[in-house]
This record gives structure tokens, sequence and C-alpha cells, in this order.
């Protein structure tokens, strides 16, 4: 996510930003060209930093102020209404006449945008229900029993191309409570996309292709009884060495789950890197000069690997300073990075790049696991 600025006076804007905090043109976001334009209210145009006007309009759901992305002429309708390339992926949205849905629906979408904007940098394949059988779409659900603090009847989940999300995980206190009951130690809802389109990702791009006996030899054979399987992880919990070759200890518990939640972290990678370089971050002491100088979004497995790792513990650092938990609490190991670089091959072909190879540089880097970087 790089640093975005205001095209009207140069304000650097963040990515939620219906307006600009120093000038207060209206703004909105358009992905064909990864840029802010603003409102011009005299003649009703949106402009881009050069003053040019663009053929584009606000998503639909800029009425119930959920969304700051724009609609380009050439886009679509769905249901008669012009939906952005995020908006339009919805299938269900709960209902807002309940009190406080509203809110929570924005914060939804402020998360579900930034992971589309991911997607469509990275070039994965983003068609919706209307396009392909197995495009993706969400379902945001509204469950009464979680609300009164009773246990969710709905559960956030991916099936068959749809993304299904507990409106719940929206509030802080019941998502944290959720996180300790769980066992977890990070639960966010960019997180639940993350991983959630992981699973979408792995039938889009793996079932039945060449990577299919690839992902076995590496993560395991996804047919063994999922069912059985995700309730033996919460009846016993992960192995004990479960560090060794997981991300984290849901991953362990079936390799569904362990390539949903590599790709998450392979998101959160290339994520938090691009918005590290592109406010000029680099690390440059205590034994340890790396800078973000490249495109993480086109990036193989060593290159963003060498660099996160001293990034994440600075990061941490930082946390720790403000009294707040780790950024990012989470280890790299041997055998966590080779699944990354799976998934950094996978999504690179995908995206219409060479899929590098395991390569040198990969070694290199993994046998500076452990050793500090």
């Amino acid at each position: 996510m790089p640093a975005y600025r205001c095209p009207h006076c140069r304000h650097l804007l963040q990515f939620e930003d219906h307006a600009c905090p120093s000038c207060a043109h209206g703004l909105g976001y358009d992905p064909a060209t990864d840029r802010f334009a603003h409102h011009d209210a005299t003649s009703g145009d949106w402009r881009d930093a050069g003053g040019g006007a663009l053929a584009a309009e606000p998503c639909a759901n800029a009425r119930f102020g959920v969304c700051n992305w724009l609609v380009g002429d050439l886009e679509p309708s769905t249901g008669g209404q012009r939906m952005c390339r995020a908006c339009r992926h919805n299938r269900v949205i709960p209902d807002l006449a309940v009190a406080g849905v509203l809110d929570r629906w924005r914060r939804i979408e402020e998360a579900k945008r930034r992971l589309i904007r991911a997607l469509i940098m990275l070039n994965l394949p983003l068609d919706t229900k209307n396009e392909r059988y197995d495009g993706l779409a969400f379902d945001f659900l509204y469950d009464s029993a979680a609300e009164m603090g009773y246990v969710p009847q709905l559960l956030t989940g991916h099936a068959g191309g749809v993304i299904t999300l507990n409106v719940i995980e929206a509030d802080d206190v019941a998502r944290e409570r959720i996180r300790h009951q769980m066992g977890e130690p990070y639960r966010t809802l960019l997180g639940h996309f993350r991983h959630e389109v992981g699973h979408h990702y792995w039938f889009r791009l793996v079932a039945g292709t060449d990577w299919h006996e690839p992902f076995r030899a590496l993560f395991g054979d996804e047919r063994a009884d999922y069912q059985a399987a995700v309730q033996a992880h919460y009846a016993s919990g992960a192995p004990a060495d479960w560090h060794d070759q997981h991300i984290s200890a849901y991953a362990a518990a079936h390799p569904w789950e362990d390539f949903a939640e590599t790709f998450a972290h392979y998101l959160h990678i290339v994520d938090t890197l691009a918005a590290i370089g592109s406010f000029g971050g680099e690390l440059d002491g205590s034994d340890i000069e790396v800078a973000v100088d490249f495109d993480p979004y086109h990036a193989d497995a060593a290159t963003l690997g060498a660099r996160w790792i001293p990034f994440s513990f600075a990061l941490n650092a930082i946390n720790r300073a403000m009294g707040q938990p780790d950024l990012y609490p989470f280890r790299l190991t041997p055998g966590v990075m080779l699944k990354l670089d799976f998934v950094a091959r996978l999504v690179a072909q995908a995206g219409g790049r060479a899929a590098p190879e395991e390569t040198s540089d990969l070694e290199a880097m993994i046998a500076t696991l452990g050793h500090g970087v």
C-alpha cells in the first residue's frame, strides 16, 4: 500500500479518506491508475493531479458512506447500479436498518478494499459470480446470537468462491474476545479476508493444475478428511513442533488451512513492504542495512523474506515502545519460507509473469534463519 497524496493540494492521504484533511476536496480512488482523484465542485468533474477530467463517477455504495472508489465509464453495472471493482463482488450485505450495522459494514468494506487493491496489483483473476461460476463473491451476515454474546451461529469462511463474514467481526470488543477464546495471536478483518481469499485461489489456481502435486508434496494431501482434521485440531491443539513447518498453529490443522494461512502471510508481507517502500523506509544500523528498493508485488520469496524479517523485527520494536503487542507475532522458518516461495511463484504465474524457480538466493536467505539477519 503506497503513500497516497491529494491530487489537489498534495497532502498525504490514508487509503480510506473520502475528503482531503487539508483542502477538504472530495476524494475518489481510481483503481485503474492506483491514484486518487478530487471532485471539482464547480464543474462536477473528477480530476486527476494534472487537472484532467476523468470519465468516472462514485461507486453506488458511496451514498452509504462505505466506499470511496470510482467507477470507470466502461465498467459494467451490477443489478442496475454502478459498482466499483471492490463492491461489485458483494452478494449479500447486512440489514442496514439494524442499529450499528452501517458502521460495521463501513469497517468491513475498508478492509475488503485493501484486499481487492492488492489482488489488482498482483493481477490475480478477479471475476465476479456474474462473469464466472467460480468467481469471487462476499456475503456479510448479521448473527443475532453472536450479537447477544452467545456462540456465533454464522461462521466466517469460504465455499465455492463465496467468502462469508460474520459482521460481529467488525466489533473490536467481540473480535478480541473471540481471539482470546481461540488462542490466536492475531485476528483482524483484513486478516480474515486475506486468509479466506487464499482458499478461493487454491481452488482457482492449484486444484487440478500442474501446481497440484507440488502442493501436496509441500503442504500435504488435502484429501484428508477436512472436518475430522479441524475437529481434532480444536480438541487436541497443534503438534508441539508446528512452528517448524507452519506459520501458525491453525495452519497445522489441514493442508487447505496451511495454504490459506501462508497465502494470507504472503499478502501481509507484500502490502506492508510496499507501504514501507513508498515512504523510503530503510534500516541502516546495528549491522543491518536493508531497503525496500523494489516492487514487492513482483518480487520473489527470497527478496521478500530477506527484507521482511529485519523490518518486521523493527516494527515489533516500535509497537513495544508504544506499549502495544507485536505487530507481526509470527516467525519465518525454513519450512515456512519454502511454502511462501510456492505461493510467490504461483501468484507470479497467475499474474502473467514467469514463475521463478527456486534459486540459490532462496537457499542463502533460508540459511540465515535462526542466525539473525
